[in-house]
Parts: C-alpha cells; structure tokens; sequence
C-alpha cells in the first residue's frame, strides 16, 4: 500500500506538462494566427507547429502513469 506522495507526485509530473503545454500553444496560437491572415498559404505549417508542443501533455501522461505502475 503507498501512501499520498504517489498520486501528488503523478498529478504533479501530468500538471506540469499540461501548464506548459498551454502557455506554448497560447503563443504559438496568437502568432500563428496573424501569421495566416497575412499569408494564408502558411496554415498547414501553423497546424503542425501548434501540435508540436501536444508531446509536453503526452510525455507528463507517461511520467505519470511510471510513476503511478512503479511504486505498485
């Protein structure tokens, strides 16, 4: 049986990634969108620049879940 520290420590691996996936994509979302209305033949590189920063979420998901399967 584990005590509280496991499940802090995987929310806290899963929140960091999403925190940071967040700002990135807050930034990434307002230059990318007056980067499109300027030229709107960059849009499919817009998308894949604003997908990029998703492995953050993924990788925090991972961690988490490490954590969470090790200590059992």
């Amino acid at each position: 049986m584990t005590g509280w520290e496991v499940p802090i420590g995987a929310a806290i691996a899963f929140a960091g990634g999403a925190i940071a996936t967040g700002i990135a994509q807050s930034k990434i979302g307002a230059a990318g969108a007056g980067a499109v209305a300027e030229r709107p033949e960059s849009a499919g590189t817009i998308i894949v620049l604003e997908a990029i920063p998703e492995t953050l979420v993924i990788l925090g998901f991972v961690v988490a879940a490490m954590i969470i399967i090790m200590v059992e």
